[in-house]
């Protein structure tokens, strides 16, 4: 949105963007935004005036309107910052610019403008001196004439010899005619400045004209703007929420990024793993031909088992039978002790009856 100027006289001859900012009132050093973003900056022309303004508009707001005079000074204080006082305002500006580039640029334009703007005011002074100077010229003529006027009357006296009336009416003669002659250079100047006046009234109504002409056409111009506006408030929130699917989108880029990354790993651990199986099948052949030497052995290994698996079961067919005979053999010799036993206790008894007999004997 390009800032509106005032009046229809003003014509921009140079444009930028940039971020504008206004020194902290309180402090004196800080620096406040003006705006939120990037706004456009002017340099306006009045041709009735002969003066230059710097003008920003944010919105319906207007954030920058100074006159630019020949005591400014346009300051760089970074490679893309620059500030300038505004003593009127009573303010510094500040603006921020994208590029060091646009930043010279506006400054090339500052100096240009203010040297435009000191040439405009000597042009002025050296008018308002020539016009006092016409002015000193005209009142001079007046008191001239009037002495002029006054001394003839002197010499009219002098030169009378008549009575004391005819000398006091001569003396009010006089007078009459130095107030008609003063009263006519006082109607001229009337005439004069009546005509300055109307001259000055047509041109404030021409002014005014104008004034309500451009008044009408920047009304138009702040409806087109308003409804410009409306639709850039519903386009960025159309964008707002294109940037919030954008951002999931990220969120799932990043997402799949890492995952890609997870499987980029796993894919080189497999080749890594791939690598070693086929140097592990490179010595497959060898392996099978140990592994059908390995089989014949397993077989001949079998069959050994096999013949050892039936000497198992005939040593455990005799085992058993071996146990079997144990047992009978421990109780045929439980059955011989036992008979022993009793063997022994009846020799036992019958030693016992022998010692009787051969101690009775």
């Amino acid at each position: 949105i390009s800032p509106v100027p005032p009046y229809s006289r003003e014509q921009p001859i140079f444009t930028t963007r940039a971020h504008v900012f206004q020194i902290d009132p309180s402090t004196k050093k800080n620096w406040v935004p003006a705006s939120k973003q990037a706004v456009t900056v002017s340099y306006f022309y009045d041709s009735t005036r002969n003066s230059y303004r710097i003008i920003s508009v944010d919105g319906a707001k207007v954030i920058i309107n100074s006159t630019i005079t020949p005591n400014m000074t346009f300051t760089k204080t970074s490679q893309k910052f620059g500030q300038w006082a505004d003593s009127r305002a009573n303010t510094v500006f500040g603006l921020g610019f994208p590029s060091e580039q646009q930043l010279t640029k506006f400054a090339e334009k500052f100096q240009e403008v203010k040297e435009a703007a000191k040439l405009a005011r000597d042009r002025s002074q050296e008018k308002i001196e020539t016009s006092s100077n016409h002015s000193q010229e005209s009142g001079r003529e007046t008191p001239s004439s009037t002495r002029a006027s006054s001394v003839n009357g002197t010499d009219d006296e002098k030169a009378s010899h008549g009575g004391p009336a005819e000398a006091h009416l001569k003396s009010e003669n006089d007078k009459l005619k130095i107030a008609l002659a003063q009263s006519s250079s006082n109607v001229k100047k009337w005439e004069t400045e009546l005509q300055t006046l109307r001259e000055s009234n047509a041109r404030l109504t021409t002014a005014l004209q104008e004034s309500a002409a451009s008044i009408e056409h920047w009304k138009k111009q702040f409806s087109a703007c308003k409804e410009e506006n409306d639709q850039l408030r519903t386009k960025i929130e159309e964008l707002e929420e294109q940037c919030d699917e954008i951002n999931k989108e990220k969120e799932r880029n990043a997402q799949l990024s890492r995952r890609l990354q997870e499987l980029e790993t796993e894919l080189q651990d497999k080749e890594l793993e791939l690598e070693e199986l086929r140097k592990q099948g490179e010595i497959i052949p060898q392996l099978m031909s140990e592994c059908e030497s390995v089989s014949q052995q397993l077989q001949a290994a079998e069959e050994k088992n096999k013949d050892l698996e039936e000497k198992v079961r005939t040593l455990r067919t005799e085992v058993e039978e071996s146990k079997h005979r144990q047992t009978n053999l421990k109780t045929e010799l439980k059955n011989f002790l036992d008979v022993l036993d009793g063997k022994i206790d009846e020799l036992h008894d019958f030693r016992q009856g022998l010692s009787k007999l051969g101690v009775d004997n």
